[in-house]
């Protein structure tokens, strides 16, 4: 065998091993519903038994039309992941329904164990990710266009028309997680300490605390 074709097999196969590791395990039966009460957790959910596994436990019917947009950021997720159907349980996917009001955002933030592909159902976006080396990459999208955010990277969506706007997002993953970059640095518990924050952006902690009371649980 010639040297090229050893270097092309390698190639192939090296790619094949990086797409596998690139989403979640592959699934060892032809189903594992998922069963979230029974307290067993191994890098998913333990298995319902096949007997009482039905048809309910793979549909889901919530993200079929717009959600009622309540917030200050302007957009409402609405997802269709292993907590909203247990069928997806070891099947490394999911959705999810983004709607935006005019001007509303999605703020930055990542998915720590996925990718994502975003499809315009209505409406135009700014969408954007930002590289490891700080570079942004950014694009205006429209109804019936395709965008892409790499696992992990922080990113964002803007409504910017005067109309409602709406995605569906899809990711390898049954559960890709999202952590938003303001609300994780301003509102966990216990809370990140006001020097650290302070230091890290720059400010000073009467402001850090100012920030901070925006994220707040409301109360009443």
């Amino acid at each position: 065998m010639s040297t090229t074709k050893v270097v092309l097999i390698f190639v192939i196969l090296t790619g094949a091993i990086f797409f596998a590791l690139a989403s979640d395990p592959e699934p060892l039966q032809d189903l594992c519903v998922a069963l979230p009460n029974s307290g067993v957790r191994v890098n998913g959910f333990a298995c319902k038994a096949e007997s009482n596994v039905t048809e309910s436990d793979f549909f889901f019917s919530g993200i079929g039309k717009p959600g009622v947009i309540n917030n200050t950021v302007g957009s409402l997720v609405t997802t269709a992941n292993v907590d909203k159907i247990p069928g997806l349980n070891t099947l490394g996917v999911s959705l999810a329904r983004i709607d935006y009001k005019p001007g509303g955002i999605n703020p930055p933030h990542t998915h720590p164990r996925a990718t994502e592909v975003v499809f315009v159902l209505e409406g135009e976006l700014d969408v954007a990710f930002i590289t490891t080396s700080n570079k942004l990459i950014s694009k205006k999208i429209k109804k019936g266009e395709v965008f892409v955010f790499p696992i992990g990277l922080v990113h964002y969506q803007k409504n910017n028309g005067d109309t409602l706007a709406s995605v569906i997002a899809a990711f390898n993953s049954q559960l890709p997680g999202a952590l938003p970059v303001a609300s994780a640095l301003f509102s966990s518990k216990p809370a990140v300490p006001d020097e650290v924050l302070a230091k890290t952006f720059q400010i000073d902690a009467k402001e850090v605390e100012t920030i901070k009371t925006k994220f707040a649980p409301k109360t009443g």
